[in-house]
C-alpha cells in the first residue's frame, strides 16, 4: 500500500468504461483494506443559480463552495487520519463540476498532500479546470484511463479476455449497432460469454437478440455515408444521431446541429476546390491538420464532386438552412433527411463519370 500513489486521475469521456477503471483504481489502493472504513466517494453536483449560466456559476468564486455538504465530507476526509485501515481512499468524481474556489483548494493539496490519504480525481461533468490540470502536472500525478474508447477496439480487447469468438459477421454487426456506445461492449461480451459458455465461435444471428438499443452514431460516420453516395446508409445513420442516446450523449442530435456538421463539412471541401492543391501535403495545409495521410480523403471528396458538384452542394445546404427556419413549412427531421438523401445522391452522381474513365 505504501507503494502506491499519492494522487491518480482518471480520464475518459465514456462514463462506463471510466467507471470501470475507477474500480479498478479502487481495487488496487484499498487492497485488503475494509472499504467500510478506507473508502470515501463523493461526486460533485453540477450547480446553478436563478438567472446564471453553467460557465458562470462553475467558475464564480464566493468561497460559499467550500462550505458545501459534500465538499466539506471531501476535504474533511483528505486531511484526517484512516481508521482501522492503512491509509484512507477518497474518490472524487466529476471534477468538472468544481468551482473556482474548490479548484483551487484542490491546488493547494496537491502540493502538499497527506501520505495516509489516497486521492482519486476522476473526470467528468465538463472539461476538468485548467488551473487543476497545470496542478495535476506539476504534482505528477498517476494519470490513467480506459486504454481505448473506440467500439471495436474495446470489443476486440473483451472478446479476447472472456475467450469467445466472434465471427467477421458478428462483430461487423455489434460495432454497426452499437455506434459509438462503446461503453455498452463489456456487459454485452460478458452476457454472450454467460449464455453461451467460454471458448464459444458466434455469429451474428446468435449475437443480435442481446445487442438491444441502437447506440448513438457520430458526424463522420454520417459524413462517410453521405462522400460514399450510400443513400440508405447516411439515412440510417441520421436516424440514430436524431433518436438514439447513451451515456455519452444523454440527449439526441437536434437537426440544427446536424445542419451545421454538413456545413462545416463541405466548407472544407470548398478550401480544396483550387487546382493548385494537388497533394495530399497541400491540402492537409489548407485545412490546418497535423498530419497529411487525413487529408487524402477530404482531397479527393472534393475532386469527385468537382466545382460544379461542390456549388450544387451549398445551394442545397442553402435552400435546406431556409427551410430548418420554417419556409418549407415541413417539420426539422424531414427536411435535414431531404437534405442528407439529396447529398448522398450528388455524391454517387458525381462518381459515376469517374467510374466510367476507369473502365
Amino acid at each position: 500500500m505504501s507503494t502506491s500513489p499519492l494522487i491518480t486521475h482518471v480520464r475518459g469521456d465514456d462514463p462506463a468504461l471510466r467507471d470501470r477503471e475507477v474500480q479498478r483504481v479502487i481495487d488496487d489502493l484499498l487492497g485488503d483494506d475494509d472499504r467500510s472504513f478506507a473508502l470515501d466517494d463523493h461526486s460533485i453536483a453540477g450547480r446553478r443559480r436563478a438567472g446564471s449560466s453553467a460557465s458562470e456559476d462553475d467558475t464564480g468564486g464566493d468561497g460559499e463552495s467550500l462550505e458545501l455538504p459534500v465538499f466539506s465530507a471531501i476535504t474533511t476526509a483528505l486531511q484526517s487520519p484512516p481508521f482501522m485501515t492503512n491509509c484512507r481512499v477518497v474518490v472524487v468524481r466529476d471534477i468538472g463540476n468544481l468551482s473556482k474556489d474548490q479548484t483551487q483548494w484542490f491546488v493547494d493539496y496537491l502540493a502538499s498532500p497527506l501520505d495516509s490519504s489516497r486521492l482519486v480525481l476522476v473526470a467528468g461533468g465538463g472539461k476538468t479546470p485548467a488551473a487543476l490540470e497545470k496542478a495535476m502536472k506539476a504534482a505528477k500525478v498517476d494519470i490513467v484511463g480506459p486504454s481505448s474508447e473506440k467500439t471495436d477496439e474495446v470489443l476486440q480487447s473483451e472478446v479476447r479476455e472472456a475467450g469467445i469468438t466472434l465471427s467477421a459477421d458478428a462483430t461487423r454487426h455489434i460495432t454497426e449497432r452499437l455506434g459509438e456506445d462503446a461503453g455498452r461492449v463489456p456487459e454485452l461480451v460478458e452476457l454472450l460469454r454467460s449464455t453461451y459458455g467460454d471458448g464459444t465461435a458466434l455469429d451474428a444471428e446468435q449475437v443480435d437478440a442481446y445487442i438491444g438499443d441502437l447506440g448513438t452514431a457520430g458526424r463522420f460516420d454520417l459524413a462517410n455515408a453521405i462522400d460514399r453516395g450510400d443513400v440508405g446508409s447516411a439515412l440510417e445513420v441520421l436516424h440514430r444521431m436524431l433518436t438514439a442516446t447513451s451515456a455519452r450523449q444523454d440527449k439526441p442530435v437536434h437537426p440544427l446541429v446536424v445542419m451545421a456538421m454538413l456545413v462545416s463539412h463541405y466548407q472544407r471541401f470548398m478550401r480544396l476546390d483550387d487546382p493548385s492543391i494537388v497533394t495530399k501535403e497541400q491540402a492537409a495545409e489548407v485545412l490546418g491538420m497535423r498530419s497529411a495521410g487525413g487529408a487524402r480523403f477530404p482531397l479527393d471528396a472534393a475532386r469527385r464532386l468537382g466545382s460544379d458538384g461542390l456549388r450544387e452542394a451549398m445551394g442545397l445546404l442553402a435552400e435546406a438552412e431556409i427551410d430548418l427556419r420554417g419556409n418549407a413549412g415541413a417539420d426539422e427531421r424531414t427536411v435535414i433527411e431531404i437534405l442528407v438523401a439529396r447529398l448522398a445522391h450528388l455524391s454517387r452522381r458525381r462518381a459515376r463519370p469517374a467510374a466510367r474513365s476507369r473502365r
